[in-house]
């Protein structure tokens, strides 16, 4: 089993940035990659920045250029930068883990809410 707590939302103004981040416990050793994604009211859980393979990140195109996608301590703790945020960017952000045999586990999710 994988836990994930994740930190950091909260209300920004239009133009500000937030940094999240995501702590895994439990069996880390077994998780294969970390990211990021969100849900905003009445739309489907979307795919915000993952590591891929390796160190290779995918980010959604609507938040490239904004946000980056860090960790830190191999596969303990990953973060989210978010700069310039857009009201459109308010959401339930989620870290995710993938772990060996492709079994997912979500945090609890954290509320960003930028207003304009």
């Amino acid at each position: 089993q994988v836990q994930l707590v994740e930190s950091g939302g909260g209300l920004v103004q239009a133009g500000g940035s937030l940094r999240l981040s995501c702590a895994a416990s439990g069996a880390i050793f077994n998780i294969n990659t970390m990211g990021w994604y969100r849900q905003a009211p009445g739309k489907q859980r979307e795919l915000v920045a993952v590591f891929t393979s390796g160190s290779s990140t995918n980010y959604a195109d609507s938040v490239k250029g904004r946000f980056t996608i860090s960790r830190a301590n191999a596969k303990n703790t990953v973060y989210l930068q978010m700069n310039s945020l857009k009201p459109e960017d308010t959401a339930v952000y989620y870290c995710n883990a993938v772990a060996m045999g492709w079994v997912n586990y979500w945090g609890q999710g954290t509320q960003v809410t930028v207003s304009s």
